[in-house]
């Protein structure tokens, strides 16, 4: 059972990091842009729609600071990850992301653009990005991590922690949680099919819920606020959803009972856009609350530095506001990270629920103590 368990957390935690990955390579295929575009200059100063979108958008390396040494130079902290590159016309390129020097070098005919995305120096070359991107690779890390916590509780149980005695450490963590999503999410909504399902709930829940809390920690990826990464956790989710379908759930949506014949075509459309619409819910639920956090505190933060530029005194003001502002908003992420594995959790829970649940059969008869509304 625990075999099963681990195989499914790594099928579909490695379905989501390749699709991903492949979903980052469509939107990246790019042309060469125009002078116009490639010889925009950064402003002076503190520039806080690029840091904003620097740390929610995909890179090619781990950003942490930049400072100004001795030298007068500036001078930037970061893991630079591996470049893979693919041109029709040019073929195969890997390099290390450090070659670019941050955007002040091209390489291989190849450079970095404003959005930290690569493009070709040279007319009509296309090129595909399979780089490990630091979401790909964070990502890995979630799952290594994820894969690690339970291998080593089920050991735990192997030995008898947890089974003649009670659980400890991060034991007792998991139990409650795997406790919670099976008696509060599995059984209510799915009934006696709960097992069936469950590896799947809590391999959802547990990988959103650790990508979410690393994306708190300062200087990684915001992976949750990445459309490509919710995408494909609601496709699987549909994927599931639909696999899942019953022949009453889709005569339920063609052949609505009990509805009058002229409104049955309005239904009938409005029941097969939900079809759709469940998912792409799951998706954009996601995805928007993570991102929306994650800009409240770059925000915040990133006052100090532009009042700083007005005069240092202001800066130095604001920044006792903006510090308590933005400590309040992150214990508020912190809870956001929990509550958004679980409400993506418990909607996929109700709508597998509702594609297989069955129709009650003719000679069924409602309890005596039933009302009828």
């Amino acid at each position: 059972m625990a075999f099963k368990s681990i195989k499914t957390i790594l099928v579909l935690v490695f379905s989501t990091i390749l699709l991903s990955s492949s979903y980052n390579v469509i939107a990246q295929g790019s042309e060469v842009k125009s002078a116009e575009e490639s010889s925009k200059e950064k402003k002076d100063g503190f520039n806080a729609k690029e840091v904003i979108f620097g740390h929610i958008m995909d890179a090619h390396e781990f950003h942490f600071l930049e400072f100004e040494g001795r030298d007068g130079q500036k001078h930037t902290v970061s893991i630079p990850l591996p470049v893979i590159l693919y041109s029709p016309q040019k073929g195969l390129s890997f390099f290390m992301s450090s070659a670019f020097e941050h955007r002040h070098k091209e390489v291989n005919g190849y450079k970095l653009n404003e959005d930290d995305k690569v493009v070709s120096t040279e007319d009509g070359v296309k090129v595909y990005d399979f780089s490990l991107t630091r979401n790909v690779v964070q990502m890995i890390l979630a799952l290594i991590l994820l894969v690690w916590l339970m291998i080593s509780v089920a050991k735990s149980y192997a030995t008898g922690q947890g089974v003649t005695s009670a659980p400890k450490g991060k034991q007792n963590l998991v139990e409650v949680l795997v406790s919670f999503i099976r008696d509060e999410v599995a059984r209510p909504n799915l009934g006696h099919k709960a097992n069936q399902y469950l590896p799947y709930l809590l391999t959802v829940f547990f990988f959103i819920l650790i990508n979410n809390l690393i994306a708190l920690i300062p200087g990684t990826a915001n992976v949750p606020g990445n459309i490509a990464f919710t995408i494909v956790l609601g496709l699987i989710s549909f994927v599931v959803i639909m696999f899942s379908s019953k022949t009453h759930y889709w005569g339920h949506i063609f052949n609505p009972p009990g509805v009058p014949g002229f409104v049955k075509p309005i239904l009938i459309l409005v029941e097969f856009l939900s079809v759709f619409i469940k998912p792409f819910a799951l998706i954009i639920r996601l995805f928007a609350n993570m991102v929306a956090g994650h800009i409240i505190i770059i925000c915040l933060i990133s006052l100090i530095f532009i009042f700083a530029q007005i005069n240092p005194a202001i800066g130095w003001g604001t920044s006792l506001v903006s510090i308590a502002f933005t400590i309040f908003i992150y214990f508020i992420e912190l809870l956001v990270a929990f509550l958004q594995a679980f409400i993506f959790t418990v909607l996929t829970a109700v709508f597998v629920g509702q594609a297989f649940e069955g129709e009650y059969p003719k000679d069924e008869h409602l309890p005596d103590d039933a009302v009828i509304v």
